[in-house]
């Protein structure tokens, strides 16, 4: 067996802060993901940056991240990126779609994704899990890693995924979001949270909305103000995340 080979999809610009603090977005996946001996390369498909077609095969799993862009947009690059997808699903490649990511994923699969009935969600927000899912495939990856049926987690966006194809299974919900969580076979599995983030990530983004007035002032320090009252469950979407990504059910 030679060494397990993963790629970030990145989806987002780096900002010059997380740049500085944590090697970038690539270099907060790979510090929640990365193992010993694994080869972890990142793609920079918002700038146009996709692996090759030859390359595609040799990587046992892809991560596919947030973005400031909509998933229901049709900007060239999107467009690539939903012809990637789909050209995994066809080679049963493990992808796991983190918020954009998610919504992307879910949209490359036939599903409808656009902007949230119930607007911006940010701050730290309480997740359902399924626990008894008629498909196995869920309960049996959280049953065997222990996950609680309710998680917390970091969550920043103002889309998301209205329906799913009818062979998608919803994994969580939550009293804000209908899919906050979805699988498709065993192999593709998409988060609209940010496990990966910390809750400094999440302020210095809160500011960077601001300033580019996404969200007014008021919201943005009522968003604050309320990241004391819950801590995200980093450790148990660290194990999951792995778990899936990595197969190890």
């Amino acid at each position: 067996m030679g060494e397990k080979r993963f790629a970030v999809l990145l989806c987002a610009e780096d900002s010059e802060y997380v740049k500085k603090k944590y090697g970038g977005y690539f270099g907060v996946f790979v510090k929640m993901l990365a193992a010993e001996g694994e080869k972890w390369d990142v793609y920079r498909v918002v700038e146009g940056e996709f692996p090759e077609e030859e390359e595609i095969g040799s990587y046992d799993g892809f991560v596919i991240t947030g973005s400031c862009s909509d998933a229901h947009s049709n900007d060239v690059w999107i467009c690539r990126l939903i012809a990637l997808l789909k050209k995994l699903d066809s080679l049963k490649k493990k992808v796991l779609g983190i918020c954009f990511g998610h919504q992307v994923l879910g949209r490359s699969l036939g599903g409808k994704t656009g902007r949230a009935n119930k607007g911006w969600d940010i701050g730290v927000r309480t997740i359902q899990l399924s626990s008894s899912s008629s498909s196995s495939s869920s309960s049996k990856l959280f049953s065997s890693i222990k996950i609680p049926i309710a998680l917390s987690i970091i969550e920043c966006h103002r889309d998301e995924i209205r329906e799913l194809p009818a062979k998608a299974e919803v994994i969580a919900w939550s009293d804000k979001t209908g899919i906050e969580m979805f699988r498709y076979g065993d192999h593709m599995m998409g988060i609209q949270g940010h496990p990966e983030y910390t809750k400094d990530i999440l302020l210095h983004l809160i500011d960077r909305l601001l300033q580019r007035n996404f969200i007014m002032e008021s919201f943005a320090e009522e968003a604050k103000a309320k990241l004391e009252e819950l801590e995200p469950d980093s450790e148990a979407w660290k194990k999951l995340c792995i778990s899936f990504l990595k197969g190890k059910l």
